[in-house]
């Protein structure tokens, strides 16, 4: 039997402000989660551990795997640090390649 949780979307602040530590970025990638890791909370992890704003655009969570479409702003460093903590942890981290248009 399959379960699914279903998530509420809420939006993230979209004004970032570059400082002369960094330039600001908005990076929206896939996050997949092997049955092992899908009931830590890594997402709330990282927006403790960095100074990131995360946003949710979409999920799906079964018992056998966790796909998640995160969005993470912050500066270029530490969103760079968060996905590489994300991906020492044993989360597979991938880009999003296609750009979609929001309305």
């Amino acid at each position: 039997m399959e379960s699914a949780t279903e998530l509420v979307i809420m939006p993230a602040p979209k004004k970032l402000i570059a400082t002369k530590y960094g330039s600001a970025t908005q990076q929206r990638l896939w996050l997949m989660y092997p049955p092992r890791l899908i009931k830590k909370p890594f997402i709330w992890e990282v927006a403790r551990k960095f100074k990131v704003v995360t946003n949710i655009r979409q999920a799906s969570v079964t018992d056998e795997i966790g796909i998640v479409c995160l969005e993470l702003d912050g500066l270029r460093t530490d969103v760079a640090a968060a996905i590489k903590w994300l991906e020492k942890q044993g989360v597979n981290v991938e880009p999003v390649e296609i750009s979609v248009v929001e309305s």
